[in-house]
């Protein structure tokens, strides 16, 4: 079974990798892999406006799986609807991975020489995606009422222990325009 490269290998910003068009010539990716995240936005979509916003922000400029981030956001969603149901929040990832990360296999041992090209065509072949975070960036975010906000804390901790790198959370009062 092939096993993904850890990630500490890809977790620094370096030249984005992101040039796709439906017309090939363009295409500087031929192969699209898929984003892996279900869905952006969870929780009650209908109501317009929450009284408090919790914001998950990054401490760091980082590269994040796009399996991080949907484990995150399942681990994060778990704690919210268990809680509070399926309509008293709005939970919504506000990173998409567009960078494609590829991967040049090198094998070692016998008869390597007949499978790798080594370093010639190093470009390698696209194997995953990331989404580019920056410093104090919004990862995901979260609505929902006064008495809620230490269980928003919490789905949001829950989302970051699944992601690399240093995030916090920042209550924001959409009524006075504040963040406390």
């Amino acid at each position: 079974m092939a096993k993904l490269r850890r990630f500490v290998a890809y977790r620094r910003l370096e030249r984005p990798y992101t040039r796709r068009s439906k017309f090939r010539r363009k295409a500087y990716i031929k192969v699209n892999p898929n984003p892996g995240i279900v869905r952006f936005v969870m929780g009650d979509c209908t109501q317009t406006q929450f009284p408090f916003s919790l914001r998950l922000r990054s401490k760091e400029n980082l590269q994040l799986r796009n399996f991080a981030i949907e484990s995150g956001r399942q681990c994060g969603n778990r704690v919210l609807e268990k809680e509070i149901g399926k309509t008293g929040y709005r939970m919504v990832v506000r990173v998409f991975p567009h960078h494609v990360l590829r991967e040049n296999p090198l094998a070692a041992g016998a008869g390597a020489d007949r499978m790798s090209t080594g370093m010639a065509h190093s470009w390698g072949k696209p194997m995953g995606l990331a989404a580019r975070v920056y410093e104090k960036g919004i990862i995901c975010q979260v609505d929902c009422e006064k008495q809620h906000i230490e269980l928003a804390k919490k789905a949001l901790h829950r989302f970051s222990s699944k992601l690399p790198g240093k995030s916090y959370v920042e209550v924001f009062d959409n009524k006075r325009k504040v963040i406390l």
